[in-house]
């Protein structure tokens, strides 16, 4: 288990600051990404672009692969699979990723993405790669 969870709170990066993105760990192996929805997030239909849904999945699932993984290491997504449920176009997106499996090399993740009234908009799994060391 790693110190990573707490270590880095209070950094950011800039597509997190550009979409709006808060990350928290729940638990070490759990993280949540929060986005309030505004224009910015919409495709030309009115509702957030999958590419928008994408990324707070993926800032999810590195989260909370950072907290399982020693702070001397980084991760890197590897593969991603998006199913979505249903649209939405205003309020809330909370992004909530869990380790499945941990690895050596390799940690095996699950996402759900709701919105503010704990509606499901999209599922995810996804792969991603411990490096550095």
């Amino acid at each position: 288990m790693s110190d990573q969870a707490v270590s880095d709170e209070g950094t950011s990066f800039p597509l997190q600051e550009y979409l709006g993105m808060e990350l928290s760990n729940v638990e070490p192996g759990v993280a949540t990404a929060t986005l309030l929805l505004d224009d910015q997030h919409a495709n030309p239909n009115g509702v957030v672009h999958g590419a928008v849904l994408f990324a707070l999945v993926d800032t999810a699932m590195g989260k909370a692969t950072m907290s399982v993984i020693d702070a001397n290491f980084y991760c890197a997504s590897v593969e991603l699979s998006m199913r979505f449920i249903r649209p939405a176009s205003d309020g809330k997106l909370i992004a909530e990723a869990t380790v499945v499996k941990r690895g050596r090399s390799i940690v095996h993740l699950e996402a759900r993405v709701h919105d503010g009234d704990d509606r499901l908009i999209a599922t995810s799994s996804g792969t991603f790669a411990i490096l550095g060391g």
